[in-house]
This record gives C-alpha cells, sequence and structure tokens, in this order.
C-alpha cells in the first residue's frame, strides 16, 4: 500500500528522456525549420538595433526567445553567433547598466550564452565573454551560476 499521492519514481533523470525533460521543464517542441527562421529574423532585428546604437535593445532581442529543443541545433549556433555579435560590440564600461537593467530570467539565459562561447574559444573572443561574466556576476550573484549550470533547457 503506497502512501503518496505523486508517483515520484517517474521523475527520475535516468528514466526521463530528452524530450520528456523538455516538456517537464514546461517548453514545447518547435520544428528545426520554424526555430531557424525565428532566429534568422531576430538577427536582423538585432542587427538593425546595432546599426542605430541601440545596444540595449539589441542585447535584449537577442537574448529573448532561445530557441530550446533535441532538433535546433542549427538556430542554437546561429543564435549564439547573435549574442555573440552583440556582445563583442558593447563597450566595458556600458556592461553593468546593461545587465542591471535585465531580468532575472534574461540574465540566466545571458549566463548560458556565455558559457555557451567559452566552450568554443577557437570561434568567440574569451577575454570579451570573461569580462561579461564577472559583471553578469557581481549583478546577478552566483545564484545566476548555479541555475544555469543546474538547468537541464539547452
Amino acid at each position: 500500500m503506497s502512501y503518496r499521492s505523486t508517483d515520484v519514481d517517474i521523475l527520475d533523470e535516468d528514466q526521463l528522456f530528452q524530450e520528456d525533460l523538455f516538456a517537464f521543464a514546461g517548453g514545447t517542441e518547435i520544428e528545426p525549420e520554424t526555430a531557424l527562421r525565428n532566429v534568422q529574423a531576430k538577427g536582423v532585428d538585432v542587427r538593425n538595433f546595432l546599426t542605430r546604437g541601440n545596444t540595449e535593445k539589441a542585447l535584449v532581442t537577442a537574448i529573448e526567445n532561445p530557441p530550446y529543443g533535441s532538433n535546433t541545433t542549427d538556430a542554437k549556433d546561429q543564435n549564439t553567433k547573435i549574442v555573440m555579435e552583440v556582445l563583442n560590440s558593447i563597450k566595458a564600461t556600458d556592461i553593468p547598466p546593461l545587465v542591471r537593467n535585465l531580468t532575472l530570467e534574461q540574465q540566466d539565459v545571458l549566463m548560458k550564452y556565455i558559457y555557451r562561447g567559452m566552450a568554443s574559444p577557437e570561434l568567440y573572443n574569451s577575454a570579451v565573454l570573461l569580462n561579461w561574466h564577472e559583471k553578469l556576476t557581481e549583478v546577478a550573484g552566483v545564484g545566476c551560476i548555479v541555475r544555469v549550470t543546474s538547468d537541464r533547457r539547452t
């Protein structure tokens, strides 16, 4: 006889598949082609904001609605390039006010992109990413790092 009303054994991480983890996290799977089109449209908007000098809006646009899912690798790579383009275009003195204006969720997403960029030092400027990491950690705290490293959505 079981005294618990929720079957916690079904939530064992060894028993969940990637799509189940994603669905459990509250996401909906998106088609790879749709995700890539969305990211390409976002890239145009971000470049327009950068051209006009509106770096804050470019950063927010670049990190909002990241492509989650198991089949969206091309969209993820493209979005990472867009975010890195924005990060490289912002002066170091402008970073703290920009980071302070971000919501908690936006700060976490930004930290994910920073770590993704650090994973490919041959593609992205590690010095810039370390500077962003330092400033973001000062504002968001260590909790941001813990949330990002423990989040299953990639």
